[in-house]
């Protein structure tokens, strides 16, 4: 079942500062032109191949490294071949750091995809804009790492995702016309930035009652207090901001306490882990922000079959937007003979089709694109609602 809502994305043009560790450092390019393209277009792979968010990482490798297959087996661009450089930044946003610089400088790259968290990117992408080569995340949602601490648009910076304001909005928006909830209860990670700005926006936009705030932390594991708390509560739905480690768990013991009303969250719901710790038959009408929907489109369709087939088990959302990622990269390297006039290009996107979506890139390097509410029945794709952005 595929339905579609639509509301005026005016996130996309925010800088406020909602989610993890702060505001991105600003720096300025000390190479002109950056890296040249040479006989073959190099692109480094910074991923959390191992550590905390190795799910997110691995699964956005994956989708990455299957776009590079692809194209080389196409021809490559320009005639060029893509090499690929991968790197393992470990969870951590020093070694994200680190990473960067020996890409840029040992391995002189055209163009870096990942890390695919927002502190990671946070870290890596100062030393990336240095070197004048364009660094794209695929995942990271924080609303202010395409912009200095003045605003303006640092031009190295792009992603492939939306912006967590842009979630907050949507959420808000599905959770109004869709699940036609006039009172939720809000549950939070405290410890998440990227949970509370998500929030924030939420409370922003939702016009109905929030009968009760309550918050959780990131590697807690008995909600049980806080569940009983609101279980008695009036409430048309729970809406729930964090990570699947937690939120599984949660959904687990939800259920188990009877609260049977909707669960809606944001992206971080996005991994097969959150079924497991929940148990299939808990994870019916549980609702998440999503970027990517195989039911969405043929291309999406034909890419979670080409997924499959290399990897043996059905993509994520992070690993198309790995894809799409390298897609992107590709498509402004047309004609690029350095890594600056690939982030010139790369500014330029416009329509762009992708298994996540048709993207153009704004004013701050953030994508204008549509995305998906996936709707979980026992712990498998039932439903995909497709919130659309008017550009």
């Amino acid at each position: 079942m595929k339905k579609k809502l639509t509301f005026a994305a005016v996130a996309f043009m925010s800088t406020a500062v909602l989610s993890a560790c702060g505001a991105a450092p600003g720096s300025s390019s000390s190479n002109a032109e950056g890296t040249k393209v040479g006989d073959t277009l190099k692109v480094g792979l910074n991923f959390e191949s191992t550590g905390d968010v190795s799910a997110y990482g691995n699964a956005g490798k994956n989708g990455a490294q299957l776009a590079i297959d692809e194209i080389n087996k196409d021809g490559g661009v320009d005639g060029k071949k893509i090499k690929a450089f991968v790197k393992d930044n470990k969870s951590d946003n020093s070694e994200a750091a680190t990473v960067t610089t020996n890409l840029t400088t040992e391995s002189e790259v055209n163009a870096i995809v990942g890390p695919m968290v927002s502190s990671a990117v946070a870290s890596a992408s100062p030393n990336a804009e240095k070197a004048a080569v364009p660094l794209v995340a695929p995942a990271a949602t924080q609303d202010d790492l395409t912009v200095d601490k003045d605003g303006k648009t640092r031009p190295y910076m792009f992603r492939t995702t939306f912006i967590d304001s842009y979630q907050g909005e949507a959420i808000s928006k599905f959770a109004t016309d869709e699940l036609k909830a006039e009172k939720v209860v809000l549950y939070y990670d405290n410890s998440s930035d990227y949970a509370k700005g998500i929030a924030k926006e939420f409370k922003k936009q939702f016009k109905g009652e929030i009968v009760n705030e309550s918050t959780f932390q990131a590697k807690d594991t008995d909600f049980q207090s806080a569940l009983t708390k609101f279980k008695y509560a009036d409430f048309d739905a729970v809406v729930m901001p964090g990570y699947y480690q937690e939120v599984g768990t949660i959904i687990k013991q939800a259920r188990e306490m009877g609260i049977d009303a909707p669960i809606v969250g944001p992206d971080g719901f996005a991994d097969d882990k959150l079924v497991e710790l929940a148990g299939a038959k808990n994870a019916s009408d549980v609702y998440y922000i999503s970027g990517y929907s195989a039911k969405s489109s043929d291309k999406a369709a034909d890419f979670a079959k080409a997924y499959k087939e290399k990897y043996g088990e059905e993509p994520s959302m992070f690993a198309a937007l790995g894809y799409d990622s390298v897609y992107m990269v590709a498509d402004a390297a047309e004609g690029a003979k350095n890594s600056a006039e690939l982030a010139k290009n790369l500014a330029k996107t416009k329509d762009f089709e992708g298994v996540t979506g048709t993207m153009t890139i704004d004013k701050k390097h953030n994508p204008v694109k549509s995305v998906s509410v996936v709707g979980l029945t026992d712990g498998k794709e039932g439903s995909a609602t497709v919130v659309e952005a008017d550009k």
